[in-house]
């Protein structure tokens, strides 16, 4: 095993390294968890579902938003295909209807039409 001094280390980082962990402290934001079962693993596993889907969030990629209202609207679709159309091979089925929130499986082209209600109720009231 080799251990690199600070001055090697450098040496040797790229540009976009990730800077180094000097460690973390639990603590509770809200409610009354169970210390023994506390774990960032959801949240985390959801942060890369939105990285791998959405090119958006990656370093390095030209398909960048540049307005803030564009992200969120790049992300609000994501969530809506994430939750509404894509299956999930563990709940064989899409969250959405898991949670019932709907009773069927929605197509993209069930999110277009609600973005054109929506656009178009938006011309109406100005």
């Amino acid at each position: 095993m080799r251990v690199l001094t600070n001055h090697a280390r450098r040496h040797f980082e790229k540009r976009y390294s990730p800077a180094e962990c000097i460690g973390a402290v639990k603590h509770r934001v809200e409610g009354n968890p169970d210390p023994n079962h506390v774990s960032t693993s959801y949240a985390e596993r959801n942060n890369l579902n939105v990285r791998m889907h959405s090119r958006r969030l990656t370093r390095l990629t030209n398909a960048f938003s540049k307005k803030i209202e564009n992200h969120a609207h790049a992300m609000a679709l994501h969530f809506m295909y994430y939750n509404f159309v894509r299956i999930h091979k563990t709940l064989r089925t899409t969250p959405a209807m898991a949670a019932g929130v709907t009773k069927r499986l929605w197509e993209i082209g069930d999110i277009v039409d609600i973005i054109e209600a929506f656009e178009t109720a938006q011309k109406r009231a100005a």
